[in-house]
């Protein structure tokens, strides 16, 4: 897993299940809610600082995905997709990535055929047992509560990115 890790140039993520806990609220007046984790958040700014690219790939459609994801100055995002192998495909292509430099974090099934693709491939620990029984990691956090931020920060610091990180913020 370690050498998978040292490749990584993009992490790619689901929503519903990984940057929230999967639970989705309508209000009386039919809006939705979610929550996001501010550590996940910190540590997708943390993979921005390190130079490595963070991106979308969600089934679902929602203004507040598009507003967390702008707020976070996320690179690539695609709402609304069933097929998600297809966008995975053109940001290859646009990006020039291979299959071996990109991570990918899901938990459920429309997960599988990008995590059977990619590099590093990433199931948060309450994700479905057959996206578990795929990945090269499952994560002790649960989506939603840290999940993204764990990833992360094991990418980095396998690149050795972390600490210097830390120590630049710190200043």
């Amino acid at each position: 897993m370690k050498s998978k890790l040292i490749n990584i140039k993009i992490i790619l993520m689901d929503v519903d299940g990984v940057l929230t806990s999967g639970e989705i609220i309508y209000t009386s007046n039919g809006d939705e809610l979610k929550m996001f984790n501010v550590q996940d958040g910190m540590g997708i700014t943390l993979a921005r600082m390190a130079g490595i690219k963070t991106g979308i790939i969600t089934g679902r459609k929602s203004g507040l995905v598009l507003r967390r994801a702008e707020e976070l100055k996320v690179d690539i995002i695609f709402q609304g997709r069933f097929h998600k192998l297809d966008d995975y495909e053109k940001v290859k292509k646009e990006y020039g990535f291979k299959d071996d430099e990109i991570a990918y974090i899901g938990d459920d099934i429309l997960d599988m055929p990008l995590l059977k693709r990619v590099g590093f491939s990433v199931a948060v620990a309450n994700a479905r047992d057959e996206v578990k029984a795929i990945c090269d990691y499952v994560t002790i956090a649960e989506g939603g509560k840290g999940a993204v931020r764990e990833t992360i920060d094991k990418i980095l610091k396998r690149q050795g990115k972390l600490y210097k990180l830390v120590e630049e913020l710190a200043q």
